[in-house]
């Protein structure tokens, strides 16, 4: 008996050791994308030679004031460069230390073989420094000097599109570094079309940064790591969303870590009860069987934290490296290493072994001596008030925070139904002992009418084993709701997405780029073509804007688009549900009704453009169709893009000689736009496959080893039924059937939280409870959380009975 309750210790430590191990390891990756996100700069190329580099606010900044509290500044990044006055060269120029000012301009280059390059002057190729491997720097408007690797020769004459229509340039020089093409510096400000601006100003030399910041107040000094940030503003943008993600991430890593390990140390104390009613029995105290818990659980947590937090480091690694592939980061965006996460990870592991063991152990250790060995025996029927009472409070703030999410629209639906699925499986995990018993009823039934005698044992035991069925039915509807929840989230915002943009297309045929973009004169020459009936150009962009949620004012960032105005209205039609899209023109905005909550028809609007550009224009439309055509449509000349994403023509007229002109261009049927958003919400939705996979990976293995746990320590109740005659074959039917209960009841629970969350998620973002589930996906989760946990409870009770076991 010794050695089967040393196996059974044995056992239930390697059990919370697997389970504290991976929970290590996912928390810890969790944190090396958080410390990624918090460190990641673009790489220095273009500006590896420029000690300092001057350029306009990055961020948009809103002294905001939410309510009953004191005023808060708010920001969020930009994603294209504003414009530096070329003329504050000359105070730079002045100041000890720089050698020289290099006024740098950026602007999309696309050859005739449909190459893409970036053009800039020829000052900016010091900047590198970037020399000359052959030829001479370009003086003439009609002459480049390009790359090295592009394949063209001194000499040769290319045909170039820039925000313009292709012209000849004749090449006078080749160049080392990225693609790249140079002209002269006159020729160069006015592709860049900002005359009189550029988008950074380099400087050379050993000037102090302090004296630069006093030289042009209100502009930005980058330096060191900084300076990537300067010349790729895609990394800095994608960095707050990247770091509410991953923090996001993180504390849910957390919650599950301390549900599933929980739950599982639970079960360790509970099957160890006896021995520890022993200690008190000879005379233990409290305090020493607590104390007693709680090494043995860090006696597990120490190692499996180390080894975990080491894990982690390389698991972070990959989770990073997936995502980068997929596009989901852009490009440059770097991964960053530490011993922090790992630390954190560590930090982490051992804190919730600590707490959930001395929370298992204060029933223990609060039996008195006499009665300890009786106790021991019986689990009491009743729960303990205070986890009643915080079951409760738990499921009231699920169902207020359900409630919300059907009141609210947009993004604050998103936000409100982000802790719903945890707050509902906590709410779960302590009223657990009553949902077993409820399922133990209901599906006892089932399981009786399958198979009378092993069912009836099993309803018999999964009622009166409350406690071990709600450690095991805890982290089944866990898994089942974060996995339903995750992707069926994403596909219903995906289907949603191109179903809008679908049914407000108006378009006959589409006049798309396989490049960087089409010249915004591309549209007028659609226009000019017999039979085409209307044309607009479309730009897709990003706007701030304050945003009411909740209640409170948040500055956001939002998609949007700039459309020609007059013709908009006849191709596009995103749902105007007041005011008219027809009276979009310069000074005016329509805003979805996702976020134009309080705002009123002709009353102005603050917006800052993609390049931190200020307007106020009047509100003009309201419309519903948010998902499929972006939050705000602008006219296309308040957009700061220098090219068209693509052209939407109404009329059958033939667009090919139109198309010809333009390096990448091809007319396409309106079906292409949706084949290319599917595609794109695609790449964005493998970052919910990719967390699914992380955080299912990990409950499932919390799972597995719970059930198995929970199944190996009654080698003992199988031994008894033995000896009363009951045969293995009916011992093993009465686990199968218990499994059927006590699983079926957790694939229940979280099926219902999954579909109230859903349904709330679904009715705040498209206004419908419909979710996009689709039945095949769903039926593999369920499928495989079932799987695994029949086979963890059935290989234990395989070798638990087998022929020449003891009990």
């Amino acid at each position: 008996m010794r050695k089967g309750k040393g196996r059974g210790a044995a056992g239930s430590m390697w059990g919370v050791f697997a389970a504290l191990l991976f929970a290590a390891v996912l928390v810890g990756s969790c944190g090396v994308l958080l410390e990624s996100a918090l460190r990641a700069h673009a790489p220095v190329e273009r500006y590896g030679a420029a000690s300092a580099v001057v350029t306009a606010p990055h961020r948009v900044q809103e002294r905001i004031k939410p309510l009953g509290d004191a005023p808060e500044v708010q920001s969020r990044p930009l994603t294209e460069p504003g414009r530096v006055p070329v003329a504050l060269a000359g105070r730079l120029r002045g100041l000890p230390g720089v050698r020289a000012v290099v006024a740098d301009v950026s602007f999309p280059v696309v050859s005739d073989a449909g190459r893409a390059m970036r053009g800039h002057g020829w000052e900016s190729a010091a900047l590198g420094p970037f020399p000359l491997r052959q030829g001479r720097a370009p003086r003439a408007p009609g002459e480049v000097a390009l790359d090295a690797a592009s394949g063209a020769r001194v000499g040769d004459a290319v045909r170039l599109q820039t925000t313009g229509a292709p012209r000849p340039f004749r090449v006078t020089g080749l160049v080392a570094g990225p693609p790249a093409a140079y002209f002269a510096a006159a020729t160069a400000e006015a592709l860049g079309g900002r005359p009189g601006h550029a988008d950074a100003l380099a400087v050379l030399g050993d000037a102090d940064a302090d004296a630069l910041r006093r030289a042009v107040p209100g502009l930005r000094v980058a330096t060191g790591a900084d300076r990537g940030d300067a010349e790729n503003l895609a990394v800095a943008a994608a960095r707050p969303d990247m770091i509410e993600l991953s923090a996001s991430l993180g504390g849910v890593a957390v919650m599950i870590a301390l549900l599933v390990v929980g739950g599982l140390v639970a079960l360790s104390v509970r099957e160890r009860t006896r021995e520890l009613a022993l200690l008190r029995a000879v005379g233990a105290t409290p305090g020493q069987v607590r104390g007693r818990i709680v090494r043995q659980a860090l006696a597990a947590a120490v190692p499996a934290g180390v080894a975990g937090g080491a894990l982690s480091l390389a698991a972070g690694a990959g989770l990073h490296a997936v995502m980068a592939s997929a596009h989901v980061l852009p490009d440059g965006y770097r991964l960053s290493l530490s011993v922090l996460p790992a630390l954190a990870a560590f930090l982490v592991t051992v804190l919730a072994a600590a707490v959930t063991s001395l929370l298992a152990s204060l029933r223990v250790a609060r039996i008195r001596p006499a009665r300890a060995l009786g106790e021991a025996e019986l689990e009491p029927a009743a729960l303990p008030r205070w986890r009643v009472v915080t079951g409760v409070v738990f499921l009231i703030l699920g169902l207020n925070s359900l409630g919300l999410s059907f009141a609210v629209s947009g993004q604050a639906a998103a936000a409100s139904v982000s802790g719903l699925v945890l707050t509902l499986v906590t709410a779960t995990a302590l009223l657990g002992p009553l949902i077993a018993r409820r399922g133990g009823r209901i599906l006892g039934r089932l399981a009786r009418a399958l198979s009378p005698v092993p069912g009836r044992l099993a309803q018999h035991i999964a009622a009166a084993a409350a406690r071990r069925a709600r450690a095991m039915l805890t982290p089944v509807a866990l898994a089942v709701a974060i996995a339903g929840t995750q992707l069926f989230a994403s596909s219903t915002v995906a289907r949603a997405t191109t179903a809008e943009a679908a049914a407000g297309n108006r378009a006959d045929q589409v006049l798309v780029s396989t490049g960087p973009g089409l010249p915004s004169e591309a549209a007028a020459a659609v226009r000019a073509v017999p039979g085409v009936t209307a044309a607009t150009a479309v730009a897709r962009t990003t706007v701030v804007m304050t945003v009411r949620e909740l209640g409170e004012r948040r500055l956001r960032s939002l998609h949007g688009q700039g459309v020609t105005p007059g013709d908009a209205a006849r191709v596009l039609d995103p749902k105007v549900s007041a005011g008219r899209l027809g009276d979009l023109a310069d000074g005016t905005v329509a805003l979805s009704e996702n976020v134009a909550g309080g705002v009123r028809l002709g009353s102005p609007v603050t917006l800052w453009l993609a390049d931190g550009t200020r307007i106020r224009p009047r509100v003009v439309a309201l419309y519903e169709r948010g998902l499929g055509f972006g939050d705000v449509l602008l006219p296309r000349s308040a957009v700061t893009a220098p090219l068209d994403d693509h052209v939407l023509v109404r009329g059958d007229a033939d667009l090919r000689p139109v198309a010809a002109r333009y390096a990448g261009a091809r007319v396409a049927g309106p079906e292409a736009l949706g084949v290319a958003l599917a595609r794109e919400l695609r790449l964005q939705n493998l970052l919910s496959w990719v967390v699914v996979a992380a955080i299912l990976g990990f409950v499932v293995i919390g799972l597995v080893t719970t059930l198995a746990l929970a199944t190996g320590a009654r080698r003992r109740e199988f031994g008894l039924l033995r000896d009363i005659g009951a045969t293995r074959r009916q011992v093993l039917a009465m686990v199968r059937l218990e499994a059927l209960v006590v699983l079926g009841t957790g694939l229940a629970v979280g099926t219902l939280i999954a579909a109230v969350t859903l349904l709330a998620f679904a009715a705040g973002v498209t206004g419908l409870p419909l979710p996009a589930v689709s039945p095949v996906t769903a039926l593999a989760v369920l499928a495989f959380v079932a799987v695994s946990g029949t086979a963890a409870m059935m290989l234990p009770a395989r070798r638990a009975t087998a022929p020449g076991t003891g009990s």
